[in-house]
């Protein structure tokens, strides 16, 4: 019989980062890495794991303080990018650029203060830019506002409700938009 995960600890104590859930893949090592705390520290703040080699996916975790204080957060983001987006454990920054349709190069190129690529934790803000640009519309019809920037988990329809206008007049007013299920 294998042992599937879940251990829990009971509390993690004040100052801590929080907790975090194994994921498949995950070790010590990495977790420790990803959130920028010493092996030692990680393993001194989980005595519940009983052996710091054997973590299982759905072991949680107390995450101790240390790391960046804050994340690191560009100044500002050029005109006509898509937006910021705040890294969350587990993220790299391949994962972002897949996930906003973004070549990893241009995601790099658009953080600078991001001095290692490989190196992102939670809390740092990056800039998303468009590639090869954002679909924009020439012109507004009268009557309409004239811009809004999709954020991160928007769709048509929550952009027409956010908007008290329906979604078949949101997809009307923009025509560049060819396939309305993929903003």
């Amino acid at each position: 019989m294998g042992f599937r995960g879940g251990r829990v600890p009971a509390s993690c104590p004040p100052g801590f980062q929080g907790r975090y859930t194994v994921q498949p893949g995950d070790t010590m090592f990495f977790i420790a890495q990803r959130f920028g705390v010493s092996l030692q520290a990680l393993i001194n703040a989980n005595p519940h794991i009983t052996n710091p080699s054997l973590i299982f996916p759905g072991d949680v975790l107390c995450v101790p303080g240390g790391g960046p204080p804050s994340g690191r957060v560009p100044a500002s983001c050029p005109p006509g990018f898509q937006g910021r987006y705040t890294v969350v454990p587990g993220d790299t920054m391949f994962f972002i650029a897949q996930r906003f349709g973004v070549s990893l190069q241009a995601l790099i190129n658009a953080n600078p203060q991001i001095t290692n690529p490989s190196e992102i934790f939670p809390c740092d803000v990056l800039c998303v830019p468009c590639e090869p640009q954002c679909r924009m519309p020439v012109s507004c019809p009268p009557g309409f506002m004239c811009r809004y920037t999709v954020q991160p988990g928007d769709t048509m329809f929550s952009i027409a409700q956010r908007f008290g206008v329906s979604l078949q007049a949101l997809i009307n007013a923009n025509p560049q938009i060819t396939n309305p299920s993929e903003i």
